[in-house]
């Protein structure tokens, strides 16, 4: 599908307005690092404590949320563990900067999801999330009550058998019904009628509670930037041994300079960097070096066919060419990321805002910071032959003044 036809718009004459303006975002972005010591790293590159629930039912985002953040000081961060609509588990993380802190946090967060989901003011017991002690404790004296004569042993290894019904899947450690404890062996009617009595059931159950320290999150931010860094490697490899190794380097100098800029953006909107942040980034890396090697691979097919037109000529034939392409892939993209980005929630913010910006980015600096790279660098060589004596070039070399980015077999 063609969008524009035969168009001729002078790309890399315009280049210098666009290149100004990657260097003053490039400065701004930096300088704001600089001026607030870093950037601002959420919950998944800090310490502090992470809670994962699953609840009974999908899991409201914005209420535990909200209940959080009146209670726990600090950053609170309420994502979904899995897909929401078969797991309903979400994970529940708080920002701690001492590690003293970080069991009173634990019992912080379970005592806010009692008081926001649970029946705290009953008095009884919350079976789901019930340990062996506390229920062996809370059973004791009404079943002895009820007439029900258990030992000690007896006794635990029947709260043993109940517990191991409720943790056994597909209940994973939520029970629906009271009834359903009947199939187990030793639940007799008096006391199963007792854990009624003594016991109420949660919508949610607290799989398991983590403790981020601090050199977990630093290992977590190295192994990000590493990420990035092997991803660009990568990329410069395959595209040098693609084309030449001067297309490589700007590819990678053009993804390396939208994933600055977009960090950058971050740094001076003071917004977060999260995990989810860094796959945006890596997702934005592959983005941009796939739109700038669809335009290099047309400046190869056009240097075939163009060996008398000047390189500059033929490299805004290649862009013009595949004009289309780009607006209807960058454009369909950059409304999908809007979405998001309006209506996705504090979840995909930081996402979404990292994509957004990376997709006008990474557009223009295929055009205006990829191309020019390779373009400086032949005029710099050409210059250079120039000056060098050597042998007569043919008329075709002597007008284009380049040598073709593919090698020819023999």
């Amino acid at each position: 599908m063609q969008l524009f036809k035969n168009t001729d718009f002078d790309f890399l004459g315009k280049k210098w307005p666009f290149i100004f303006a990657s260097l003053v975002l490039t400065v701004a972005g930096l300088g704001s690092i600089a001026a607030k010591g870093g950037l601002k790293y959420g919950i998944d590159f800090k310490e502090g404590a992470q809670m994962t629930v699953k609840f009974a039912y999908p899991p409201p985002l914005d209420k535990i949320r909200t209940a959080m953040s009146q209670k726990i000081k600090g950053d609170i961060s309420v994502q979904t563990f899995t897909d929401i609509a078969t797991s309903n588990e979400v994970i529940i993380a708080t920002e701690q900067e001492e590690e003293k802190q970080l069991n009173a946090a634990r019992q912080a967060m379970a005592d806010v999801l009692t008081a926001t989901f649970g029946q705290p003011a009953s008095g009884k017991l919350d079976f789901n999330n019930a340990s062996q002690t506390e229920l062996l404790t809370r059973l004791r004296e009404p079943l002895a009550r009820a007439g029900v004569a258990l030992s000690d042993p007896q006794l635990q290894a029947l709260v043993s058998a109940v517990l191991t019904f409720r943790n056994t899947p597909p209940r994973s450690g939520l029970v629906a019904d009271f009834n359903q404890l009947s199939s187990v062996p030793g639940v007799t009617p008096a006391v199963l009628n007792t854990i009624k009595q003594e016991c109420y059931l949660a919508p949610f159950n607290i799989r398991n509670v983590e403790m981020v320290g601090p050199r977990v999150g630093a290992e977590l931010r190295n192994k990000a930037v590493l990420a990035t860094l092997y991803a660009l490697a990568g990329m410069l490899v395959y595209i040098a041994f693609r084309f030449e190794w001067i297309y490589g380097l700007g590819a990678v100098i053009a993804c390396f300079h939208d994933t600055i800029i977009t960090i950058g953006l971050f740094s001076l909107f003071n917004k977060e960097i999260t995990m989810t942040v860094i796959a945006a980034l890596l997702t934005l890396v592959g983005y941009s070096m796939n739109d700038t090697i669809v335009i290099f691979d047309r400046i190869r097919e056009n240097l075939k066919m163009m060996r008398r037109d000047s390189l500059e000529t033929v490299m805004n034939k290649a862009v013009n060419q595949t004009l289309s392409r780009t607006v209807m892939t960058s454009g369909l993209t950059f409304l999908t990321v809007i979405a998001l980005f309006i209506w996705g929630g504090p979840v995909l913010h930081g996402f979404s805002f990292a994509l957004v910006c990376g997709i006008i980015v990474g557009t223009y600096s295929s055009v205006f910071v990829a191309s020019p790279i390779v373009l400086f660098w032949h005029n710099y060589a050409d210059k250079r032959k120039k000056r060098v004596p050597g042998p007569a070039l043919s008329p075709a070399r002597a007008d284009t003044g380049r040598k073709s980015p593919t090698k020819v077999a023999k």
